[in-house]
């Protein structure tokens, strides 16, 4: 396959009309469309809509993703859940950008030259980021810090240009922010630098609790009213926003101050060094690992060889036969059971007797050339 170009948008909130359906068909001819999906697949070719115009009317989260490394994921949020000041803040070159329109914010993240080991298909990737959508309407800035990162990453920082606001909770990402940051190829090291200074996100329980406190003081008539419009389902916007007004900023990944703040060389730096020390970690394990493999592999060959111990004069009787066949594969064989003689002999710190019959093997075989050379190449000729 030449080429491979993946777009596939979802509507979350409200499903598509049959109104809508057809204006999306107009769009293309050969896309899969039902009420809350547009996908569209080239192999040649190219898609002839606008991603971000399509999102603006239609649909709350696209994804983009090819064979050459290029990867975007696109979201819509009310701009009463997601400030769009918030978000600009945060947004840095091409890797992160947002977009205000009507009462909507759109918000874009986009890695290119994404180094891949293997072809990889986008189906399924929408399906494990569309939750970050909702973590943003509920006020966990992390995904955004996290697209500022890769703007750092891809060299879109410049150096000494000092890092937003550090979301709360960035040492301990949810499953939704993990897969962006593997679609994202973002750095693992560098989110590790960069969680350093982000303090931890309380507790459910401790959250729960809180909630329980401020809304027993509610009045009992907005309670009710509250409880009513979650029943009815009629805004599916309103728990994010019920949320974001009953906790504060650190309960749920938001923005907190941090001083000093660091600079974009300072991460880079630190996830080098991050980098370095897991290599060096990797490095010594691998060393041990392999040192346990070959330790455990002596004392096999060693219970092997004081098994057969005893049976040395049998031993030399097959090796006899092995060589007699004149066949290249038996020759290997024999010289395998020479080698656990030789250190059978060893072991009982007595190679004399094994030496003598060795040269009087040696001297009787000597016209074959293929059984010599063996003999030499496993140390055995004398």
């Amino acid at each position: 396959m030449s080429e491979y170009q993946y777009f596939e948008f979802r509507a979350v909130d409200r499903p598509l009309t049959e109104k809508q359906m057809a204006e999306l068909r107009r769009v293309s001819t050969r896309a899969e469309i039902s009420p809350d999906r547009f996908v569209n697949v080239y192999n040649y070719g190219d898609f002839r809509g606008d991603p971000m115009k399509l999102v603006e009317k239609y649909f709350d989260a696209f994804l983009y993703l090819t064979n050459w490394g290029s990867r975007c994921f696109m979201l819509r949020a009310p701009d009463r859940l997601l400030d769009s000041g918030v978000a600009a803040e945060y947004g840095a070159g091409s890797s992160l950008s947002s977009h205000h329109t009507g009462n909507q914010v759109i918000v874009s993240f986009t890695a290119e030259e994404v180094e891949e080991d293997e072809w990889e298909d986008g189906e399924g990737w929408l399906a494990s980021l569309v939750q970050v959508r909702t973590a943003l309407m509920r006020g966990d800035h992390r995904a955004l810090y996290l697209g500022w990162l890769l703007a750092v990453q891809a060299d879109e920082v410049d150096d000494d240009t000092p890092e937003p606001a550090v979301p709360t909770g960035l040492g301990r990402l949810d499953a939704p922010l993990k897969h962006l940051a593997q679609f994202l190829h973002l750095d693992s090291d560098l989110i590790t630098a960069a969680a350093e200074q982000s303090k931890a996100r309380p507790r459910p329980s401790a959250l729960k609790k809180k909630v329980a406190a401020r809304v027993s003081k509610l009045p009992a008539s907005e309670r009710n009213s509250l409880l009513a419009s979650l029943i009815a389902a009629d805004d599916p916007h309103l728990a994010a926003e019920l949320q974001q007004q009953m906790l504060g900023r650190a309960d749920h990944g938001g923005a907190m101050p941090v001083a000093p703040r660091r600079c974009a060389a300072d991460l880079l730096e630190r996830a080098r060094v991050l980098r370095e020390t897991h290599r060096a970690k990797e490095e010594e394990e691998r060393t041990l690992r392999n040192a346990r493999r070959e330790r455990a592999a002596i004392e096999r060959r060693r219970a092997l060889l004081e098994s057969q111990m005893g049976s040395e004069d049998s031993l030399w009787n097959t090796v006899h036969r092995l060589i007699d066949t004149r066949q290249p594969k038996r020759y290997d064989e024999a010289v395998n059971l020479l080698r656990d003689l030789r250190d059978m002999a060893e072991m009982q710190n007595d190679a004399t007797p094994f030496m003598a019959r060795m040269a009087d093997l040696h001297a009787k075989h000597v016209r074959k050339s293929s059984l010599v050379d063996r003999f030499r190449k496993a140390n055995l000729a004398g």
